[in-house]
């Protein structure tokens, strides 16, 4: 039978020229970058140089980039930081009522902190209209 992977906002499988470039830091190279020993050292550097060149590819600083373990913590991050930083312009986040569950978290948190969250349903292919956001 063949499989359908249908996932893969999730997790992803590792592509071959990816995994070779990054069995060094499986095996050689995989110091804690916080620490002060060479390889946590080696592995900073390593580190500092994926950041810039994150950052050249898409027009960036490398101290704007940022690393993260995953998805959620991203989430977390990304909602957090623009509710925050834009909160002296209003405290009123739009949301859908169907986001995964590291963005209605964030939501509720919010929530509880002061925020006005309005929670949007969907149509049957997970779409808001206009009207609904005004």
């Amino acid at each position: 039978m063949n499989r359908i992977y249908l996932d893969n906002a999730a997790t992803t499988p590792v592509a071959a020229e990816v995994l070779q470039k990054m069995l060094p830091y499986f095996s050689d190279v995989y110091g804690n970058a916080s620490s002060i020993y060479a390889t946590g050292r080696e592995a900073r550097k390593a580190l500092e140089n994926a950041r810039a060149t994150v950052a050249a590819a898409i027009g960036a600083k490398p101290n704007e980039i940022y690393f993260t373990a995953g998805g959620s913590e991203s989430d977390n991050w990304a909602i957090k930081g623009a509710a925050y930083a834009n909160s002296g312009k209003g405290k009123h986040i739009i949301t859908t009522a169907i986001e995964h569950h590291a963005v209605l978290n964030t939501c509720q948190y919010l929530e509880k902190k002061g925020f006005a969250v309005t929670y949007l349903p969907v149509d049957e292919f997970g779409r808001v209209t206009a009207e609904q956001v005004q």
